[in-house]
């Protein structure tokens, strides 16, 4: 990277990031801007329809648009020109939806700016975008800004009437409502926010997915921690590179957020960008929401297939290869679904545990579960496979 970058842009500690985003990015919805991006391979039949306009000015380092499925209802934040909006919009069809919410007005512009054009030759008209911030999904920036056109604040008065505004549309008129996305996507922007608000960005994601839902974000992750002086450089940080989770780090922060199931879908062999040997690089994960509830016991266990002799979920839960271990009935249900669906024999119990029966599981007991308690202790079926082995089958000697 050119020395010039990587020394011009600092300001010692007071550089307002936020509004270099906001100013680089605003420009590169004019001209374009290369060095934004990475290479990325999109399926060329969902490109067709977009526009060259759109397709130019789309910055990006993955592309979680793979991991959509029909008829979802998908929110991108930091949507852009829209392109990956456009191409959700194809796959998730007429019964799917598709929200795009982004920060920058100018982006916004371009992306509504063929937003009807593209919907009449797909066919359905299932997209549409919001403005906002990705940390703050409650605040529809628009409704605000029509306020303050209406009603000036030139006083505290009129700052405090501001405030209770915002307060009543983030409560009636969320920009995104809670529990009502099935899928995340994003798209080289979660390095773009400011460090303070990065936690409340996770915790905003966690709160509008569904229950069952998940996210699938591409993004920029360093293998060393960035040192403050790189931090604070503002053309660095509006390039995704000094706002840039830590590898490890990125992974914790989905699940101190309280996601489950984080996979490494993909991450890059070559470095985005090098900067003082601390190398940047693309990564794609998807993570999972609906862990939380009580942990029941009703007797379930589970079989751990392999290939590793052991593992351990994010719960603790220590799971041998071969063995029945016990689980409580949530941590069952989750280990039938994606993405833990495969990778363990379910093994329920003889017989239901009635609601009315309902212990709590006991997370200190031995993590083993004894046969006789999934088939109950008073079992005592003796079975002879007569019907398989008589005098005229094969398959006995």
């Amino acid at each position: 990277m050119d020395s010039e970058i990587v020394n011009g842009g600092a300001s010692n500690g007071h550089t307002d990031l936020e509004a270099a985003v906001l100013q680089r990015y605003g420009n590169a919805a004019e001209e374009v801007e290369a060095c934004l991006c990475l290479p990325v391979s999109y399926d060329k039949a969902l490109l067709k329809i977009i526009p060259d306009e759109i397709i130019e000015k789309d910055y990006g380092c993955g592309d979680p648009s793979r991991y959509i499925r029909e008829g979802e209802t998908v929110l991108d934040l930091g949507s852009g020109s829209g392109k990956a909006c456009f191409i959700i919009s194809q796959i998730v069809g007429a019964k799917g939806k598709v929200i795009g919410v982004d920060f920058n007005p100018p982006m916004l512009e371009l992306a509504r700016k063929y937003q009807n054009a593209i919907g009449d030759k797909i066919g359905f008209h299932n997209v549409e975008f919001r403005r906002g911030k990705i940390q703050d999904l409650k605040t529809n920036l628009e409704l605000v800004d029509q306020y303050l056109h209406e009603y000036p604040v030139r006083s505290l008065g009129d700052l405090a009437n501001l405030e209770a505004y915002t307060d009543k549309i983030r409560s009636e008129l969320p920009l995104i409502a809670d529990n009502s996305v099935d899928v995340i996507v994003s798209n080289c922007v979660l390095n773009l926010v400011r460090p303070e608000d990065k936690k409340r960005l996770f915790a905003e994601m966690y709160r509008v997915l569904r229950r069952g839902g998940r996210v699938a974000i591409s993004d920029i992750v360093s293998d060393e921690a960035v040192p403050e002086h790189l931090a604070q450089n503002a053309d660095l940080w509006s390039a995704c590179v000094s706002g840039a989770f830590q590898e490890e780090e990125f992974l914790r922060a989905f699940e101190d957020a309280k996601f489950h199931g984080m996979q490494i879908e993909e991450l890059r062999s070559e470095a985005y960008q090098t900067v003082e040997g601390i190398e940047f690089r693309a990564i794609t994960v998807t993570a999972y929401k609906g862990k939380e509830g009580p942990c029941i016991e009703r007797n379930h266990a589970v079989v751990y297939r392999g290939p590793w002799k052991q593992v351990v979920d994010d719960d603790g839960h220590t799971l041998e290869r071969g063995a029945r271990m016990a689980v409580c009935d949530k941590t069952f249900k989750l280990y039938s679904q994606a993405p833990y669906a495969g990778q363990f024999i379910l093994v329920p119990p003889f017989d239901e545990v009635p609601p009315d029966r309902d212990n709590p599981f006991d997370c200190s007991r031995d993590h083993k579960r004894h046969p006789r308690e999934t088939k109950g202790m008073e079992y005592k079926v003796t079975q002879i496979s007569a019907a398989l082995c008589g005098p005229d089958s094969n398959c006995c000697p």
